[in-house]
């Protein structure tokens, strides 16, 4: 059993208060449901059709802080103000790129405050043609987040959210995520968002490599239970929540898969137990008369 690192931030009052905005206030986890694809993935993902509805399921489910775009923070914000922290995307994927997705500024902390938010959010692409403008970036929002008491959470990720790990090279593993979670450390962040690693020692060397409080994305959409497993398996490590996208709003009860998530960080229960109540739940809406619940198809890339 590795040890979860205390929940704390440096800095400011306002970057304090706004922190303990982002996490479970009994147990200090961090519950995370990333509804940013829009401006991400290079399709159209159908369960975002009804964004309004999946921020209520997320809330309904115990999401502690929502990841959106200035659209989506805009159009709803009278569905989620005052019962959950917003994390403000600042970057976008170039997804179109004949080179490959870039990563892309597409925001400000001062915007992010005026817009009432928790916290800020970047996404953190290296060994490209770009690192050093990547890296450049970081910094410059991680000194503006420190002078604005704004949080700052940064996605250490693999340079290309929707590819599949296993045909990643193979500069771009574990120490690839090891190297990326300590920079991003370096340069003021103060939640660090991971990729799954693949076992709970390798991820628990990344989590001791960044010294901050760490959250795991939820990857592709895969079957329930492995990913009630992978978050178990995090927890162990060390990481205090998950940012989660597609496994909650393209599942037939989004609700009930944040509560499940939910269930494994604040509440401890074992994903066993977590993918019980979830079953039970998800068995009661096909019995209830909606119909037969539509299968997801496990993608097997991306990170949340």
């Amino acid at each position: 059993m590795w040890v979860r690192h205390e929940l704390q931030v440096n800095g400011s009052v306002g970057k304090q208060i706004r922190f303990k905005r982002l996490v479970e206030p009994d147990s200090g986890a961090s519950i995370v449901v990333a509804l940013d694809h829009g401006m991400t993935s290079p399709r159209f993902l159908e369960g975002l059709s009804d964004t309004r509805a999946r921020i209520s399921e997320a809330i309904g489910g115990g999401a502690t802080a929502l990841m959106l775009s200035r659209g989506s923070a805009a159009t709803y914000c009278d569905a989620f103000a005052g019962r959950v922290g917003l994390a403000l995307m600042l970057t976008a994927s170039a997804a179109g790129d004949p080179r490959g997705p870039r990563v892309a500024p597409i925001g400000s902390v001062d915007e992010a405050g005026r817009l009432g938010a928790d916290a800020v959010v970047v996404y953190v692409a290296l060994n490209g043609e770009d690192e050093r403008e990547m890296i450049s970036y970081l910094s410059a929002v991680g000194e503006a987040c420190a002078a604005k008491g704004m949080p700052l959470i940064a996605e250490a990720e693999f340079p290309n959210a929707y590819a599949d790990r296993d045909s990643m090279p193979v500069n771009l593993g574990v120490e690839y995520l090891r190297r990326n979670a300590r920079l991003c450390a370096e340069l003021g962040a103060d939640i660090i968002k991971l990729n799954w690693s693949g076992d709970v020692r390798t991820f628990a060397s990344v989590v001791e490599a960044c010294d901050r409080p760490v959250i795991v994305a939820g990857g592709p959409v895969v079957p329930d239970g492995e990913l009630l497993q992978r978050m178990e398996g995090a927890r162990a490590a060390g990481a205090i929540g998950c940012s989660v996208g597609r496994n909650m709003f393209e599942h037939r009860d989004p609700a009930a898969l944040a509560r499940a998530l939910s269930r494994v960080f604040a509440a401890k229960w074992s994903a066993d137990d977590a993918l019980a109540e979830l079953e039970g739940s998800v068995s009661a809406i096909v019995d209830g008369g909606r119909g037969q619940a539509p299968v997801r198809t496990p993608e097997r890339h991306g990170s949340g």
